[in-house]
């Protein structure tokens, strides 16, 4: 097995070198740094390294030690090196701050550390260098699966997860060779990741996913091309509101990866990426070169991007003024997500009565939250509820039944308890301003009349989920948790509907199948907000996702309402919690009375 993981890690190791350089990130040549100039030939590679990239006598060199990982839960069967760098300056007394390094410590970073902590401009920092996993076939050492693609490019967070509950651990389970113990710091600002090529978005990715972990990214040649979906970046970066991140990008204009020129343009792609997170409002820093596919310019530069990645520290990275002009109309500045509730049922349904008070099934019985009171968080019973519940003009309550329909509830001189729709298998409705209620089950959309007329309207539908009306009572929004679109239809004069079309796309994470999507809020300018598995997604009306406000921790959202005394809180359920968030706009409940909208055009 030894001689195998030998012979798998040699490969790593030629696979690491990028094709055109013949070296890796860490070998470079000397001469001086060539002007940007695209008619300049590849020879223009030469990048010198500086002073802070190279050992000095009257500095103390950190050491470093490596351990094969294997044995991984979020990887099964992979194999890998870990490579620790610890400064000489550690004392073990205290967490260090850290940086990750993926495929490993390239770029001279422990050379560079050891001159940067000497000179004060970055903070007693330890580096783990973690090499990409591979799996080796039954029959080895013939044809091993690397896993350096599928780990570093794919869109989710498993690679985060993967360091913060497998490497971070077992490196702390380790001690530094002159016998202290490891720890590093838990606070995302004191945490840094970088790579080059596909370790580079492999970097941006963990940050993105889990920026409550990360907030320094060096990011040299980055792959943002379609290995993986890494082009859709440069358009979530554009609609997502902007995290707490702190990026440094290099890359230079002959950058072409030989292996995959299909995959995209890597200097386009790199360029596109920085606009995307300048315009987002995001703290980036960018050096363009001349070089090709290669690590010489980024390991000059390295120093250079380590002091401003921590610069200032130890103040906080905070989150810029975001550039997308529907994030500033709807965003309230100052205001973020607070727990309204915890300990929620994970079917939360969520709904305002007229006064702006939020409910959410428990028991069978609407239990009230006296958060937009107080705005102190409450605890949800454990009880399982129904299925969904909304509110009428009148401020009767209408609840769905485990039994099939929904029986609805007022006060006496709203007249007795009623049961509308008896046999249906709800999932969700909203009740219009007349007294009707638009229902979905699984597959159906009905339409049930005040009187107790029961119309089905169409079926076929994907895991029908949420239900809203546009404020001008016109069009009927129904979200699809089991598909990647949503329906729209037009809503006739006798409430009937017609003219279903999929208007609405749903950017979905690349780990699910489908949007999960839940519940729809509607705004007086008739933007859509719909809870999903990336947060609230909202929508224009030309069904465009034009902005996308994560939970924390990105917790996907399964339910939300609007609500608070002037209807202009949001309440999303995620998890076991509800959030809230005032923002600057005014909802529009589909009990209320039919608005005009503005004009608005084709796009």
């Amino acid at each position: 097995m030894k001689n195998l993981h030998r012979y798998v890690t040699g490969l790593l190791s030629a696979a690491l070198v990028l094709p055109g350089a013949l070296r890796t990130f860490s070998q470079v040549r000397s001469s001086a740094p060539p002007a940007i100039e695209e008619t300049v030939p590849p020879q223009s590679d030469n990048y010198a390294l500086g002073p802070d990239s190279q050992p000095h006598s009257s500095v103390a060199a950190g050491k470093t030690f490596s351990f094969e990982l294997t044995g991984s839960k979020i990887y099964p069967g992979t194999m890998r090196t870990i490579t620790v760098y610890v400064p000489a300056a550690y004392q073990g007394d205290k967490p260090a701050c850290v940086y990750v390094g993926l495929d490993g410590l390239g770029f001279n970073a422990p050379t560079v550390f050891d001159n940067l902590i000497a000179q004060h401009a970055m903070p007693i920092t330890i580096g783990i260098g973690v090499s990409p996993g591979a799996v080796a076939s039954a029959g080895p050492p013939d044809n091993p699966r690397f896993d350096r693609s599928f780990e570093f490019d794919s869109l989710n967070d498993r690679l985060a997860r993967f360091l913060l509950e497998e490497v971070i651990p077992q490196v702390e389970q380790h001690h530094t060779p002159d016998g202290r113990a490891i720890t590093v710091s838990t606070d995302p600002n004191d945490r840094a990741i970088g790579g080059g090529s596909t370790g580079a978005i492999a970097a941006f990715t963990v940050a993105w996913e889990r920026p409550d972990a990360f907030r320094r990214v060096f990011s040299a040649i980055g792959t943002y091309v379609g290995m993986r979906g890494g082009e859709q970046y440069y358009v979530l970066v554009r609609k997502t509101e902007p995290k707490p991140l702190r990026i440094f990008m290099q890359d230079g204009v002959h950058d072409e990866w030989p292996g995959g020129p299909e995959m995209g343009d890597w200097w386009m792609s790199n360029q596109t990426m920085n606009r995307a997170l300048e315009f987002a409002g995001y703290d980036v820093r960018h050096t363009w070169g001349a070089g090709t596919h290669n690590g010489s310019q980024a390991a000059s530069v390295f120093p250079e991007a380590m002091r401003w990645l921590w610069k200032d520290w130890p103040a906080p990275i905070r989150s810029g003024e975001p550039g997308n002009p529907v994030l500033k109309a709807i965003l309230q500045p100052g205001e973020d997500w607070q727990v309204a509730a915890d300990g929620c049922p994970l079917t939360t349904s969520l709904a305002a009565n007229p006064q702006g008070q939020i409910f959410y099934p428990a028991g069978g019985v609407p239990e009230i939250s006296q958060i937009v009171a107080d705005g102190k968080s409450i605890q949800c019973r454990q009880r399982a509820g129904a299925a969904a519940l909304a509110f009428g003009a009148d401020g009767r309550l209408y609840l769905v039944r485990a039994e099939g329909g929904v029986k609805v509830t007022g006060s006496a001189a709203n007249g007795p308890a009623t049961v509308l729709g008896e046999g249906l298998r709800i999932r969700n409705l909203t009740v219009r301003n007349n007294g009707d209620i638009y229902a979905v089950t699984q597959s159906e959309v009905w339409l049930i009349r005040a009187k107790g007329e029961k119309v089905r309207l169409d079926e076929g539908l994907k895991g029908a989920s949420g239900v809203a009306l546009s404020p001008d009572g016109l069009w009927l929004f129904i979200a699809q948790s089991s598909s990647r679109s949503g329906l729209s239809y037009r809503v006739l004069s006798d409430g009937t509907l017609d003219a279903r079309e999929p208007l609405y796309d749903f950017y979905v994470p690349t780990w699910a199948e489908d949007s999960g999507a839940g519940g729809i809020g509607m705004d007086r300018d008739g933007r859509a907000y719909v809870a999903t598995r990336m947060g609230v997604q909202v929508f224009d009306r030309n069904g465009r996702v034009t902005a996308i406000l994560p939970l924390p921790g990105n917790e996907p959202a399964t339910s939300l309402c609007f609500g608070g005394h002037d209807f202009d809180t949001l309440y999303v359920a995620g998890g076991r919690k509800v959030y809230q968030r005032k923002l600057h706009i005014v909802a529009a409940p589909a009990w209320a009375a039919p608005i005009k909208l503005p004009p608005w055009g084709a796009g």
